[in-house]
């Protein structure tokens, strides 16, 4: 049974909690043992006799040449198998071991679990940790199973463990910081999208930082020890508030959790290592599960966590998804995007505002009814802003004349029929008219637009908005005012390898539109270009650079750096301000998802160290494009060179 039966499923896979289980060959009773009684979802368990070798088996020639497995193929049924058992690959095996015979061994069982687990269609096998700093002949037997793989995923145990010193121990050659060990077998099997991560979590926790990193990414699985756990008033297990924090945290992320280890608790302890076989036998007679408190408990943090807003519920489906951003000048909006932006309530409750403030200022009390004030809208689409002024002008009993300049000739049938069922007649000016060529009859006191992207001016504000400037009065008034855009590196393995996909340059020099979710953000936001309107400046160039200088905290250990976030933050009129940027974010607004502009070789940062990126804002002749690199820790390319992936049109 699932840990939740919500109306609404938005952990996804989390819901199902796992146990790890030693080998047995009676596969139907230990599923029987762990599902039926213990409630748990699936099993871990091992395939092969932890005894077996294959050097040893070539030796007994008595003996027919067939491996140990657990149990023939027929035993469980295809769909019980597939949706019910991880397989365990035997921990003995170290195919980096010193001893040759070892090393075959090794890589003969590897590849001989992992086929038979690839025959029975399991969904996902886990391998055990590597045993050393060096790894290299492991990652290249588990790449080439790999290439032969289609749907089946192989999660590598890695334990939550980073120490305060450095990354590997030289005496014992063991990792310390095993987010290093698992970057340096990831890398060596070139993030290949069907190896990920199962993480161990020990009574003992890294720090947040460090933590925070495995975010971004491709952790399938948490295997939760007995041993983190406390013991409460009533002598059954409960978790510290930092392992609750962590667990909680990967619900939010879909990482499932799986149960391991022996009970350690008080009201455990008459289960004997027989009965965690068998079962024990309650006062009903029904058989007990020496785990079944703990996932009781498990279950218990589930289902009190606080359900999604509506708002992220509406965003589930869109979570690290890549989309390519509107291309407004050269693109008419269709209305289904037209209708997704007008639902943001709350985007057009703060242009209401700038709008009536604006108003206030513009025409005092004494002269409400002797001045009209000229307000153009421009990019009117179908008609969210005219609403917002005509309602700020009867909230500040002030007089409008208003100008809907849209140059796209659908939405123009739109504000047509608005007038009417609107009633806005006597007020509202509807003008079919690219606002770059429009010839205006009469200057305006405010200036309203809506044309700021993801990265505030990736849609082309700052030129758009300096081509209306000529009709806008001397000391007229624009909302927006000003936007910046702002950037942070991250790590987010599924974006990169979403982009990886393609095979090609092209879509590693693109910039995309994407509701971020399972990435690490590694550093704080840094400011990168700003615009101001109206822009009085006589030289109105809107070509940008900016060298931007990143630290990672001390105590995050080693990152990997995929690409960098880009958000703005848009101040529309005096203290009215609306945006996404993390930390000053407008809260409950979904107009914009952030960008994401990739690298094409992710960067290694080293723990406590920095990085140094560049970007620069294009413009040319019928375009504008960004690009972008890193220069420091190691150099990158220069990322779209001249606008030769991604390029806005003019």
């Amino acid at each position: 049974m699932p840990l939740g039966e919500r109306g609404i499923d938005n952990k996804g896979e989390s819901r199902y909690c796992g146990v790890e289980a030693d080998f047995t060959d009676d596969v139907p009773r230990l599923l029987s043992f762990n599902l039926s009684n213990g409630g748990f979802d699936f099993v871990v368990a091992p395939l092969m006799n932890p005894d077996y070798r294959p050097s040893l088996l070539e030796k007994c020639s008595d003996k027919p040449r067939v491996p140990p497995f657990a149990g023939s193929d027929l035993v469980v049924n295809p769909s019980r198998w597939s949706s019910h058992v991880v397989g365990k690959i035997s921990s003995w095996i170290d195919l980096d071991a010193d001893d040759p015979d070892v090393q075959m061994d090794s890589e003969i069982s590897l590849k001989q679990e992992i086929a038979w687990a690839s025959h029975l269609s399991l969904q996902a096998c886990l391998l055990p940790t590597p045993k050393r700093a060096s790894c290299a002949n492991y990652a290249r037997c588990v790449n080439q199973i790999l290439q032969g793989l289609n749907n089946m995923q192989l999660w590598l145990r890695v334990p939550l463990v980073r120490a305060d010193n450095e990354s590997i121990d030289e005496t014992s050659g063991i990792f310390t910081d095993y987010w290093e060990m698992w970057n340096i077998f990831r890398q060596l099997c070139e993030h290949d999208r069907k190896l990920s991560v199962a993480l161990d979590v020990l009574s003992s926790l890294p720090s947040e930082n460090s933590i925070a990193r495995w975010y971004g990414e491709p952790v399938r699985a948490a295997i939760v020890n007995t041993n983190c756990f406390l013991t409460n008033a009533r002598g059954y297990p409960c978790l510290s508030k930092r392992h609750q924090k962590l667990i909680t945290g990967f619900f939010h992320h879909s990482i499932q959790i799986v149960i391991s280890g022996k009970p350690l608790h008080e009201v455990l302890k008459r289960y004997s290592d027989l009965d965690a076989v068998q079962g024990a036998n309650n006062n009903n007679g029904v058989v007990s599960h020496h785990l079944r408190p703990y996932l009781e408990y498990v279950g218990y943090l589930y289902q009190k966590m606080d359900p999604l807003p509506e708002q992220e519920q509406f965003e589930l489906g869109y979570r690290d998804f890549l989309q390519s951003p509107l291309q407004p000048l050269m693109d008419n909006l269709e209305a289904q995007t037209y209708e997704t932006f007008e639902k943001d309530s709350i985007k057009y409750l703060q242009y209401q505002r700038a709008i009536a403030k604006a108003l206030m200022d513009r025409v005092s009390d004494e002269n409400i009814s002797s001045t009209i004030i000229v307000l153009m809208v421009v990019g009117a689409g179908r008609g969210p802003l005219v609403r917002a002024s005509l309602q700020a002008a009867e909230e500040t009993g002030r007089k409008l004349k208003v100008y809907a300049v849209e140059k796209n000739p659908n939405a123009i049938v739109t504000l047509h029929s608005l007038l009417k069922l609107e009633g806005w007649e006597n007020s509202v000016n509807i003008v079919s008219s690219d606002m770059r060529h429009w010839d205006a009859p009469e200057k305006a006191d405010i200036l309203v637009s809506e044309l700021l992207g993801s990265f505030g001016d990736n849609e082309l504000s700052p030129e758009c908005l300096d081509g209306a400037q000529r009709f806008l009065k001397e000391d007229g008034i624009s909302i927006p005012s000003s936007y910046t855009s702002f950037i942070q590196p991250v790590t987010a393995s599924k974006l990169y390898n979403d982009v990886k996909l393609h095979k090609d340059v092209v879509h590693f020099e693109t910039a995309y539109v994407v509701k971020l979710h399972s990435v690490a953000r590694l550093a704080p936001t840094q400011p990168v270009f700003t615009f101001t309107h109206p822009n009085r400046l006589t030289n109105k160039s809107n070509q940008r650079f900016k060298r931007l200088q990143f630290q990672l905290p001390t105590d995050m250990g080693s990152a990997l750096v995929h690409g960098f976030a880009g958000y703005f933050d848009a101040v529309l009129y005096g203290d009215v301000h609306l945006g996404i940027e993390p930390l000053t974010a407008t809260p409950n607004m979904f107009s914009w998802f952030p960008i994401f502009f990739p690298l094409r070789t992710p960067v290694c940062v080293q723990s406590g160290g920095s990085l140094e990126s560049m970007f620069w804002r294009c413009v040319g002749s019928n375009k504008v494009w960004y690009e972008w690199c890193v220069t420091s820790p190691s150099p990158s390319a220069i990322h779209n060179s001249n606008g030769r992936s991604y390029w806005v049109g003019l």
